[in-house]
């Protein structure tokens, strides 16, 4: 019986690398994520969205809470319309076929992203409350 056994190779290469070699990799892969998104019509249209709202935000924001709060909304749009892409892209992956679990985590997903459309909404008509009523 050996002490030392010798480690599993890694099926994922990223795992091995080290430092500056890892970041830079994985941020690779982050540029590659958002080419996959932008082939989605729902994330291209908040993307396109979010070329006019962050800017419009930073003239918006009072000070930099609501500043934040504004760019932070359209952002986490964004970042729940991946995640639930991601979601059903590993469900395809799966099967074709029609099941109660995968239904239900795709449903999940679309309602994650429903969520965070509210929650932008209601900060953005928050915001500009005060200017178009007065």
């Amino acid at each position: 019986m050996s002490e030392n056994p010798t480690p599993p190779e890694s099926v994922n290469p990223q795992k091995a690398r080290r430092g500056l070699n890892r970041v830079l990799h994985a941020g690779g892969y982050s540029i590659e994520g958002l080419k996959a998104g932008w082939h989605e019509t729902a994330f291209r249209q908040e993307a396109l969205a979010a070329v006019v709202m962050l800017p419009l935000a930073f003239w918006l924001g009072q000070s930099w809470v609501e500043t934040a709060l504004l760019a932070g909304s359209v952002l986490l749009v964004m970042i729940v319309e991946l995640l639930n892409t991601s979601v059903e892209s590993a469900i395809d992956r799966i099967g074709p076929e029609w099941h109660d679990l995968s239904k239900r985590a795709k449903d999940m997903g679309s309602a994650a992203v429903l969520l965070s459309l509210l929650l932008c909404l209601g900060i953005w008509a928050a915001a500009l409350k005060p200017i178009l009523v007065g």
